[in-house]
C-alpha cells in the first residue's frame, strides 16, 4: 500500500464512521517502532506504522486508523481527546477503534549484558548493559568495592 492508498483509505473510514472530512495528510512512516501509529498535534497529520498492515493485515491497519481519527477529531473539535479522557474513549467504542495494537516482532532489539560488577567484599553480582567506572560505586549490600569484568558472548 503506497501513501496516496492509505490517504485515501483514512477519508474513507473517516467519512465512514465519523461522518466528518478527513482533510490533512495520512503518511507511512517506517521509523516508528513501538506504536502503531500517532497523531501530530501542531501539523494534525497521521502516520502509521507500515510493519502493522504487513504482520498484522488491513483490518489492524483499519483499527489504528480509527483509533488515530478519534484523536483527529476530537482534537479539533476541542473535546478530550486524550486516551484517558471520556470524549475518546466513547467516540473510539462508538466507532469500533482498538485501544491497543498488537505488537510487531521487529520493534526494540535487546541487548545482552556484556559487564558484570563483583563486590571485593560479599561477591554479590550485578549485570550491566553498559561499561561504567567502578570506582565511583559502591555494593549496595555491604559497601564494599566494585570491580569490572567484561562477560564473553
Amino acid at each position: 500500500m503506497t501513501d496516496t492508498e492509505l490517504q485515501k483509505l483514512v477519508e474513507q473510514i473517516s467519512s465512514q464512521f465519523f461522518a466528518k472530512p478527513f482533510r490533512h495528510r495520512a503518511r507511512f512512516n517506517k521509523r516508528l517502532r513501538t506504536t502503531g501509529g500517532r497523531y501530530l498535534l501542531r501539523s494534525h497529520d497521521i502516520e502509521l506504522n507500515p510493519r502493522h498492515l504487513e504482520e498484522h493485515g488491513e483490518a489492524e491497519l483499519i483499527a489504528i486508523i480509527k483509533h488515530e481519527l478519534c484523536h483527529y477529531h476530537l482534537h479539533l473539535e476541542k473535546k478530550g481527546y486524550r486516551h484517558a479522557d471520556q470524549d475518546f474513549r466513547r467516540l473510539l467504542a462508538q466507532v469500533g477503534g482498538s485501544r491497543y495494537c498488537q505488537q510487531v516482532s521487529t520493534g526494540r532489539t535487546v541487548l545482552p549484558y556484556r559487564y558484570e560488577l563483583i563486590c571485593r567484599a560479599c561477591g554479590m553480582t550485578y549485570k550491566r548493559k553498559r561499561k561504567m567506572d567502578p570506582s565511583r560505586y559502591r555494593c549496595g549490600r555491604c559497601r564494599g568495592g566494585l570491580e569490572l569484568r567484561e562477560l564473553k558472548e
